[in-house]
């Protein structure tokens, strides 16, 4: 396993690993109810003063430096200075990618493009047979990230939301079936 994730980047993003210094920042943006009401109720609400930097400092940072996680802030290479969301990858747990991203960014494609950029790193870096993740039926939006990058709708449940319980989806998608995927793509282009 990588300790340190690295920067990756999309044709319109920089995927930047997470820092404590990213923490101020994260704390200005991420509690709106819109980023927090269809991720897992583990996140505190209402969202505590200090809650990125403890979340930082206590929790991502450490599972970073194990090699069990890997985090990154998302930034318009425009604004490279500026986050407009985050992304990780998770070893443990049933499922291995969540993220965030700004209402105001929403919609434009681009937690696609993130998420095709962590995938690679997962599958062609880690070398992982399966990449799973879950999500409230409700979120729309990340269901068809997950519908674009080529994953299959596996189970669904009920989950535990910041905004309460919720049907959820389990989406898969096994490396096979992600390279063929590209493969495809490449013989269109």
């Amino acid at each position: 396993m990588l300790p340190t994730p690295p920067m990756l980047e999309t044709p319109r993003l920089w995927l930047r690993p997470l820092e404590i210094a990213d923490a101020p920042h994260i704390q200005q943006i991420f509690p709106q109810w819109e980023i927090v009401k269809h991720l897992t109720s583990q996140i505190p609400w209402p969202y505590p003063a200090d809650g990125a930097l403890s979340y930082y400092r206590d929790l991502a940072l450490p599972a970073m430096a194990r090699g069990e996680q890997w985090h990154w802030t998302l930034r318009r290479k425009a604004q490279p200075e500026t986050i407009i969301g985050a992304i990780a990858l998770l070893v443990e747990g049933e499922t291995n990618r969540g993220f965030w991203l700004d209402p105001a960014w929403q919609r434009q494609g681009l937690m696609t493009e993130a998420a095709e950029a962590v995938t690679h790193f997962w599958f062609e870096e880690l070398r992982m047979p399966t990449l799973r993740t879950s999500k409230a039926t409700a979120n729309l939006g990340s269901r068809r990230i997950s519908e674009k990058t080529g994953m299959r709708l596996i189970e669904t449940k009920e989950s535990d939301y910041v905004s309460g319980r919720l049907p959820t989806e389990m989406w898969e998608i096994t490396a096979e079936e992600w390279r063929a995927q590209k493969l495809r793509a490449s013989h269109t282009v």
